[in-house]
């Protein structure tokens, strides 16, 4: 995904639990004659050229770009009619999203947190499009259902989430969303009752509840023009405060900067309510943030910290003093006490020193801190006390990924999950009195993990850089050239590719795949000096890396060019689209979704100017220069032959806009010199990812990976038996 905000920070925790029986025999495929060769549609050209400081660049799709148009539309119906012709061609793919729908069906359960007098978590009962929310008094209580999102549709397209609740606990405010798109509406529903209010917020994005008094802060846009609800550019950004029971049109306009329309501007409140914080950044790195004593009459916002050059977030308050999490002069990052009316960094005192591990996150509960580090891309989780005296580290089981560790100050015990690539996600609660681990919940998925494994290797870069890549496959895998093999990779926005476990990839693995994750600069798994080495002018060092474990996979004889497929989503599509075009000799299967393609005109539609400080801007001429040189769109090459090439994006897809994909499978189609497929898959309401029904996101796994499957030139489909345990 492309990240939001630097100042929202969405941990997002999606239970990847699967499922595979025993009993695996190699069936034949009767019918392998498979899909003919692909006519594409004829896609119109425009005389459109674009003079950027003295470079006069063509871009004969433009037109491509308004996806609202009748023509566009037309498009996109013909595309699909290409794309699903020839994936329902392929003799085993119905056999394959059989098979993911089985490994999807079994019951799957979030964390549980502790708010107020209730604890609440989500459930999913195996093919529910979207997981039911539930909640009951105390662990003990009643579980009831606290809203149900299948409810709101009927292909299952409009998610809720819960986005803050009030100071006294009795309010909580809901957040909505329709297939798929990043716009917002606001709700807020009584707890104890489970009885929703009449305040409704709209046009929100990137932004949550937080509470005061008997309303909350919020952010909003102003309300798009006609036809540019999903590409208009969304800016002026304002902080608003509602008051439960009034309109919304009554709301007190709390911050605005007309003068910098292009920030971002997300509020927060301190649980006992003392502050308010809005935070402040120009894109997906650096913030600044204003604060506010609410328990003082002057309304004036002070500057706490300035911007954008570092990375802040207020984590708690003790009394006046605030607990900050900080990458200051700390690449790794550390925290801080910091007095708001002394906030300079030499007034600071060090809570939990920068160590040699990225300090990747810190929940203040339990009346502790429990930080989250990142080792060699693994967690580690050590508790401290308030005052950052070390009490032990908490003991995981195993190497992987672990989250949660939420609830209220007073708690004794909280709530975590532990995943990694062949193990599910499991819950454990936690007793931080005695650091004592016990297994709460266990993954009822019937997975056989000791047939596979998992390790981690280290490659080098073209220059020289040591780079770390999880390889998952089968036990007793053969080093002869012939396996197929998946690379997925990131490499952006300082976030981390972390073990995890997918239903997708399970299906792979039994196919006989290679799964492997390369851990690319630009992301955040070694800290800020990680991040920074693949951004902006230093953007071809992601490739770069990618395109060395492409060729430490051919090397070392775990795959072949033949056999290996590519994939990346949204700042991974762009990966994808600049290896694909750099070296299309290296790759079999190509597939970029969701993609950043065109590096000139990203920053013009919705968010897009908010990624600049990451990638730069065409806008300029010195990052114009180096953008030109990757920017896929911009380097395809009319007579080349490129590998198989699936497209994915969707027609709401309001971060990434589906023109990016557009331009680039038209620009591709009328270049490729050889026989491999060129195909564009258009999803249907539905956005750049976040909250898609498991029907959609199963129809989408089993298109992909037939196509990858089929072009990688496997005519087998290994057939599982499923079996009670």
């Amino acid at each position: 995904m492309i990240k939001l905000p630097a100042m929202k920070r969405f941990w997002i925790i999606v239970p990847v639990l699967l499922l595979v029986a025993a009993c695996k025999e190699s069936v034949q495929t009767t019918d392998i004659q498979g899909p003919d060769k692909v006519s594409y549609p004829q896609t119109a050209t425009i005389d459109q050229n674009d003079d950027y400081f003295g470079t006069n660049i063509s871009d004969p799709y433009r037109w491509l770009e308004n996806e609202g148009d009748s023509a566009v539309r037309n498009w996109i119906t013909a595309e699909n009619d290409v794309t699903f012709g020839y994936l329902d061609q392929i003799p085993y793919r119905n056999q394959l999203e059989q098979r993911l729908t089985e490994l999807a069906n079994y019951p799957k359960m979030s964390t549980p947190f502790h708010v107020g007098e209730y604890y609440f978590y989500a459930k999913n009962d195996g093919l529910q499009n979207q997981y039911v929310t539930f909640y009951k008094k105390g662990m003990d209580g009643e579980e009831q259902v606290f809203f149900d999102p299948n409810t709101l549709s009927d292909d299952g397209t409009v998610t809720l989430s819960m986005a803050g609740f009030s100071a006294d606990r009795k309010y909580v405010t809901l957040s909505q969303s329709k297939a798929g798109s990043d716009w917002t509406e606001l709700y807020v529903r009584e707890i104890a009752t489970n009885t929703q209010l009449d305040d409704k917020i709209e046009w929100s994005k990137f932004g949550g509840a937080a509470w005061y008094g008997d309303g909350f802060f919020y952010s909003r846009f102003d309300e798009p023009g006609k036809n540019q609800t999903y590409t208009g550019a969304s800016d002026k950004q304002k902080v608003y405060y509602h008051k439960l029971g009034t309109q919304q049109s009554a709301d007190e306009l709390v911050y605005s900067d007309p003068s910098h329309p292009k920030r971002y501007f997300f509020s927060s409140t301190t649980d006992d309510e003392h502050f308010l914080f809005v935070y402040m950044s120009e894109g997906t790195s650096g913030t600044g943030i204003l604060w506010r004593d609410l328990t003082s009459n002057d309304k004036k916002l002070r500057t706490l910290f300035e911007g954008f050059d570092w990375e802040y977030s207020v984590l708690d308050n003790e009394g006046d003093q605030l607990l900050v999490l900080t990458n200051y002069m700390a690449p790794n990052y550390k925290v801080v006490k910091v007095d708001p009316k002394n906030p300079a960094p030499e007034n600071w005192t060090e809570v939990i020193p920068e160590k040699e591990d990225l300090l990747e996150w810190v929940n203040a509960s339990a009346g502790k801190l429990f930080a989250g580090y990142l080792k060699d891309v693994a967690t580690r989780v050590v508790q401290f006390d308030r005052t950052g005296k070390q009490e032990r580290e908490v003991q995981l089981p195993g190497l992987g990924t672990a989250g949660g560790f939420s609830g209220e100050k007073t708690d004794s015990n909280v709530f975590y999950n532990f995943t990694s690539f062949t193990t599910p996600s499991d819950i454990y609660s936690y007793d931080v009195n005695t650091g004592k681990s016990t297994l709460y919940k266990k993954s009822e998925v019937q997975f056989d993990a000791s047939a596979y494994e998992t390790k981690q290797v280290f490659y080098p870069s073209k220059d020289g850089t040591m780079i770390p890549m999880f390889l998952t496959y089968k036990k007793g895998l053969k080093l002869d050239g012939t396996n197929p093999c998946l690379l997925y990779a990131y490499g952006g926005f300082n976030i981390a590719i972390k073990p995890s476990f997918s239903t997708s990839r399970i299906a792979l693995l039994e196919q006989g795949f290679v799964y492997a994750v390369a851990n690319l600069r630009g992301g955040s798994e070694y800290g800020e000096e990680w991040h920074k080495a693949g951004m902006l002018e230093k953007k071809q060092n992601v490739f770069d890396d990618f395109i060395a474990a492409a060729e430490y996979l051919i090397g070392e004889k775990y795959t072949s060019s033949e056999k290996l497929a590519i994939q990346g989503r949204s700042n991974g599509g762009l990966l994808v689209g600049a290896a694909m075009t750099q070296r299309p000799d290296l790759f079999g299967v190509a597939l970029p979704g969701v993609g950043v393609l065109d590096m000139l005109r990203y920053h013009k539609f919705t968010v897009g100017w908010g990624w600049a400080v990451e990638y730069g801007s065409s806008d300029d001429s010195t990052q114009f220069q180096y953008l030109i040189k990757y920017s896929p769109l911009h380097n395809v090459k009319p007579g080349t032959s490129y590998p198989a090439t699936l497209i994915t994006t969707a027609d709401h897809d309001d971060r990434v806009v589906p023109g990016h994909s557009f331009k680039f499978a038209a620009t591709l189609q009328a270049a490729q010199a050889g026989d491999n497929p060129v195909l564009i898959r258009i999803d249907t309401d539905a956005g750049h990812g976040a909250g898609k029904p498991l029907a959609k996101i199963i129809e989408e796994d089993a298109d992909w990976m037939s196509f990858t499957m089929w072009n990688l030139g496997l005519r087998e489909f290994q057939q599982r038996e499923s079996r009670k345990p």
